[in-house]
């Protein structure tokens, strides 16, 4: 008897331990996440979890014993046919957190990754936007980006998902942790621009990625386009968007360098 429940406890573990996800989109934060996990959801070959943001790999507390718990990891997914989908997973958190790419590569080595880049300027004030409708944030725009680095290292040795208005647009370091646990033919790397004004362009190169065929219909496309709006009380001033081109221009060329594309568009 004993026997027999060390076996079905075995089982239970190798269970937990094989890893059902296939892919990843991992951020960055206000750069069309939303949009683009709406478009994979209505691929027949796609299951995404059961809500967008699992926020399993950035929390240290499912990785403080030697085994994570993947079953409850799992519990998010429909598993009835496994076998013929892919399925995935969309936290934004994923590519800031520091710990999360050796976590995923833990779980799965063979994991993909899905990045979109937005104008780290613009990515700044739309996550700035977000904070203070949440109640999050009661600084202005540029005392929230004057107090950045002292209410950040407050955080530590933890990282500051709230205040890291700056830090988070790091693309450069992020993407070489991501590539240091993954080759680089398994990281996509998008631009949310191009997700907002062609789609479906964007669909045909991430489907090719995955290993999908087809796409969403036209009427799909078309109404999701309404995910990219956004409507903020007033502008950025045009000072505090000198001060954050001259803060990312480094940043920008380090990532045109690094990509072997070009974003000098976002200091225009």
């Amino acid at each position: 008897m004993r026997l027999l429940q060390n076996m079905e406890n075995k089982n239970k573990v190798e269970k937990a331990n094989n890893p059902l996800v296939n892919f990843l989109l991992v951020g960055a934060q206000k750069s069309g996440t939303t949009t683009l996990h709406a478009y994979l959801q209505e691929h027949l070959e796609i299951k995404m979890s059961s809500k967008k943001e699992v926020h399993f790999f950035n929390k240290d507390d499912y990785f403080k014993k030697n085994m994570p718990d993947y079953t409850y990891y799992h519990s998010f997914f429909d598993v009835s046919g496994a076998d013929k989908y892919l399925y995935g997973e969309a936290t934004p958190a994923y590519m800031y957190c520091r710990d999360a790419p050796r976590r995923i590569w833990q779980y799965n080595p063979n994991m993909k990754i899905i990045v979109i880049l937005r104008n780290p300027i613009d990515r700044a004030y739309s996550h700035w936007n977000m904070e203070v409708s949440r109640g999050a944030e009661t600084l202005g725009f540029e005392d929230a980006l004057k107090q950045e680095e002292k209410r950040c290292r407050e955080a530590l040795p933890a990282q500051h998902y709230v205040y890291s208005y700056l830090d988070r647009g790091s693309y450069s370091s992020q993407i070489r942790e991501l590539w240091r646990f993954f080759k680089r033919e398994h990281v996509l790397i998008l631009k949310y621009e191009q997700l907002k004004n062609d789609p479906e362009s964007v669909l045909i190169k991430t489907f090719n990625f995955l290993g999908v065929n087809g796409l969403p219909s036209k009427s799909f496309l078309l109404e999701e386009k309404i995910l990219h709006r956004a409507s903020y009380k007033e502008k950025m001033s045009d000072e505090t968007r000198l001060f954050l081109k001259k803060y990312f221009r480094a940043e920008i060329f380090q990532l045109e360098y690094l990509l072997g594309s070009k974003y000098g568009d976002w200091l225009a």
